[in-house]
This record gives C-alpha cells, sequence and structure tokens, in this order.
C-alpha cells in the first residue's frame, strides 16, 4: 500500500472551505435571531399601545374553544372578584416572555398581527407591579376574547368573599350592620350601667354602626372608592 503525500495546499483550501461555512452558519443563526428579535419588539410595541382594535383576523377552526369567553362572563368574574379587564398600555407589571412567545405562535398559525390586547388583573396590577394572576386576552370580534397566556400566582381563595361587599351598596350595609352587632357583643358588661337592658344593648348597637358607617363612607370618599360594576372597565384610579 502507497502512502500519498499530503497536499498542504488543499488542507488549507480544505480548512478556508469549513471556516466559510461556518460564517455561514454564524450569519443564518444572527439573522434569525435579529428577526425573533424585530417580532418580539413589535409585540411589545403593540402591547403597550393603546389600540382599540376590537377585532382580529383569526382563523377559528384554529381557536381552542376552552379559551373563548363573552365580555359578560369577564364582567361577572371582574365584579365578583374586584378585578379589572383594561387596555394592555395600562398594565405596570412585566409580561413574560413566555406570553409573547405564545403571541408569535398565534400570529404565525393565523398568519396575521394581534392587536386590541386585554389584560384582567387586581386593580394594583395598572399601577404596581405585584405577582398575583394576570390573564392576557385578545379581541375576536362581536364582544368575544380569546384568551392567550395567564402568568403569575393564583388569587387568594378568600379573594371573592372580601370582595363581595363591594359589588353594591346593599352588601356593603348588610356587613356594616354584621361588624356592627358583633363589635356590640365585645362591649364589656356594665361599662355604661350596672344592669344590662335590652334598650341599652341597642343604643349601643346604633352608636357602634354609626361610628363604622362613617368610618367606612370617609374611606369611601377619601380613596375615591367605587362598587365593583363600575370600576371593572374603569381605567382611572379613583374610578
Amino acid at each position: 500500500m502507497i502512502l500519498r503525500g499530503t497536499n498542504i495546499e488543499h488542507k488549507l483550501q480544505k480548512s478556508k472551505n469549513k471556516s466559510a461555512r461556518s460564517l455561514d452558519i454564524l450569519d443564518e443563526v444572527q439573522q434569525i435571531l435579529n428577526k425573533h428579535s424585530h417580532k418580539d419588539e413589535q409585540i411589545c410595541k403593540q402591547l403597550s399601545s393603546k389600540s382599540n382594535t376590537r377585532e382580529n383576523d383569526f382563523n377559528f377552526d384554529l381557536l381552542e374553544t376552552d379559551k373563548i369567553f363573552h365580555i359578560e362572563q369577564i364582567k361577572e368574574i371582574c365584579i365578583d372578584y374586584r378585578l379589572r379587564f383594561l387596555n394592555s398600555s395600562y398594565f405596570k407589571g412585566e409580561i413574560p416572555q413566555e406570553a409573547i412567545s405564545k403571541i408569535k405562535q398565534l400570529e404565525a398559525a393565523h398568519n396575521t398581527k394581534i392587536k386590541g390586547f386585554k389584560i384582567m388583573a387586581p386593580s394594583k396590577l395598572f399601577k404596581l407591579e405585584d405577582k398575583d394572576d394576570p390573564l392576557l386576552f385578545a379581541p375576536i370580534g362581536n364582544d368575544y376574547y380569546y384568551l392567550i397566556h395567564k402568568w403569575g400566582n393564583d388569587l387568594h381563595p378568600l379573594r371573592k368573599l372580601f370582595a363581595w361587599p363591594f359589588k353594591n351598596i346593599a352588601n356593603l350595609g348588610l356587613v356594616v350592620l354584621l361588624i356592627s352587632y358583633l363589635v356590640t357583643l365585645m362591649v364589656p358588661e356594665g361599662l355604661f350601667s350596672k344592669k344590662n337592658t335590652t334598650a341599652e344593648f341597642w343604643i349601643i348597637y346604633f352608636f357602634m354602626f354609626k361610628c363604622i358607617a362613617s368610618i367606612v363612607i370617609f374611606y369611601g370618599f377619601a380613596l375615591g372608592k367605587n362598587f365593583n360594576p363600575a370600576i371593572w372597565k374603569s381605567k382611572y384610579f379613583n374610578a
């Protein structure tokens, strides 16, 4: 067996071709990364824009029916849990990369650019960063919305109970009456007279009710608070 000599020039050319191919691959990768980066910037810009789009050109055959919600269903949950459903431009928290990735997937699958994003979240998330669970929606049309992504932690299990007094003035009045009654029961026996009577109990109860109702009214007016049905779509802090 005869061993052939090594042609150094050929080896150099081969090495050069490999390097050139590596550079081509790097260029391709860079172009892909730039393309994705540009796409992310476009989506972030759309999320922060005050778009009034009420409809997107979705392919309904590709939508998951369990992620489609009517505005009345969204309104009911917002009122029950004292949440807001506002344009994503008012959201002050950080929208995760996973949500942006899902938007890109939807846009690619439906061959469209999604606009008019909405977010359902506690009121404070539209002012400060927090960790409760925002939900990102996009309008489909005819008052229907498509749930794109949910992130963060679940709401506190008692949030609906805490939000119940703020659904309407009747609920709030019942809570004030109940608290007043409980506070009256806590008044030490014989504090105002040696012998407790029914009349005295109801006088103290009425006094407690006035005090607690005054505090609630002052708190409501001073901080500009309102009932759940009035704020669920309001973009104003003192709504």
